[in-house]
């Protein structure tokens, strides 16, 4: 069945609603905290960092999804981590809930949180409540409030990040099929490698879907959407993943893995995959997206290594930022992958707008028309293709270039 794209975000759902508003946190002059809010209770699902450090609000997500499995809205700041905040850092949690809870009329194990930005200081609890309590005042359901919510989330982010797709799934009534909307916003620019998904990042959906289905369908489309994307190396504190189903569409729950799941897995990777597209391209600093597929491996982790190991080179980053046709720079990060594969029979290339380079084949380095190459490395996407011929797995990993603006950011990020 056809999966649409549509306008919008975290609102293009049916039962949904966002708010922002500028709490004063760190930032001056803009928008620094977001909330979701839906009008029925929510089966949430959530993937969460593998840093040992972990942040406040990530442990009390776990929490939640992991035996509340139950979710209303979601609080997010941005400009100060929680992390690293010890039992202050939790208590906080439990007092942002709490006026949420209030101000909502919904239980405090029923709101979410999520916070960004800089590791260490405590967040301000008066401008956190103050803010939670105008964000509940002025929910609304509208693109424009999703949109909103996303941008309030940036930290070093220099776009917003938000997608939606809609699809049809069989009535619950058994009276034909009714429309199923997923939306999905998320912010991440630094700090981003792919153990796990790198950034924050919130999915609505007015499907009605068991919750251990729900669990299962975000953990399918995690490694091969927000795993396959790398910025620096550096794998975040805080990073946050959570999906939340309504069942306001009024669709034939989904109560098992069969056609209906598998249609709603695929809607779910169209959205992941986007955001992580966008958070790939919007790197600190960044000029230029970069995409690195493997095709023909022998197995599929083995693809996903190989292509992660290119785009998270620093090399290969700061060759396409000096639009460098080097090779080897790419061969290099292949074999130290840590994948055993025959150099001398894999081939290389570089897949532009309009035509394609071979770089290597036969273990040996090709003679390329050098200009054309320029041209092509100039492109605002750049692509590479690597030919394992060894089976009939593959997987694709985003990354971006490495410019000096990402040190000047990362200089002087806590000021």
């Amino acid at each position: 069945m056809k999966i649409e794209s549509i306008s919008g975000g975290v609102t293009a759902a049916a039962g949904f609603k966002a708010a922002s508003c500028a709490a004063g946190i760190k930032y001056r002059g803009r928008a620094d905290m977001a909330m979701i809010f839906s009008d029925a209770p929510c089966a949430v699902a959530g993937t969460f960092t593998t840093n040992v450090v972990k942040a406040a609000p990530v442990i009390w997500d776990r929490r939640i999804v992991q035996t509340v499995k139950a979710a209303r809205a979601v609080v997010v700041n941005a400009g100060i981590a929680n992390a690293a905040t010890g039992p202050d850092g939790l208590a906080m949690c439990a007092g942002t809930a709490a006026a949420a809870a209030e101000a909502l009329d919904i239980p405090a194990d029923s709101v979410l949180l999520g916070s960004t930005g800089v590791i260490g200081p405590q967040l301000p609890l008066d401008r956190i409540t103050a803010g939670v309590a105008a964000m509940a005042g002025s929910l609304s359901d509208t693109p424009e409030a999703g949109t909103a919510a996303s941008r309030a989330i940036m930290t070093t982010d220099t776009v917003n990040k938000e997608c939606a797709v809609a699809f049809d799934l069989p009535a619950a009534d058994g009276r034909g099929a009714v429309r199923v909307r997923l939306g999905g916003m998320s912010k991440g620019s630094g700090m981003i490698h792919p153990n796990m998904c790198t950034m924050l990042g919130y999915i609505t959906t007015d499907c009605a879907i068991d919750q251990a289905l729900l669990q299962r369908a975000l953990s399918e489309v995690v490694p091969d959407t927000f795993n396959m994307i790398s910025v620096d190396g550096d794998t975040s504190t805080n990073d946050t993943l959570l999906l939340m189903a309504n069942g306001r569409a009024g669709n034939r729950p989904i109560a098992e893995a069969g056609e209906d799941y598998r249609l709603f897995c695929r809607a779910l990777f169209e959205v992941c995959r986007d955001l992580a597209v966008k958070m790939a391209g919007d790197g600190e600093g960044a000029t230029r997206l970069v995409e690195m597929r493997v095709i023909n491996a022998d197995t599929k982790e083995n693809a996903r290594v190989l292509a992660r190991s290119v785009v998270s080179s620093s090399l290969v980053k700061a060759m396409i930022f000096g639009r460098d046709a080097n090779c080897g720079r790419i061969l290099c990060a292949l074999g130290y992958a840590g994948v055993d594969f025959d150099p001398a029979a894999i081939e290389l290339y570089l897949v532009g707008e309009k035509e394609t380079l071979c770089f290597y084949r036969d273990g040996c380095v090709q003679v390329f028309d050098e200009d054309k190459a320029l041209e092509m490395l100039s492109e605002k996407q750049i692509r590479f293709l690597c030919d394992m011929r060894m089976g009939g797995q593959e997987a694709t990993a985003w990354g971006c270039d490495l410019t000096y603006d990402y040190v000047k950011i990362n200089g002087d990020y806590r000021s």
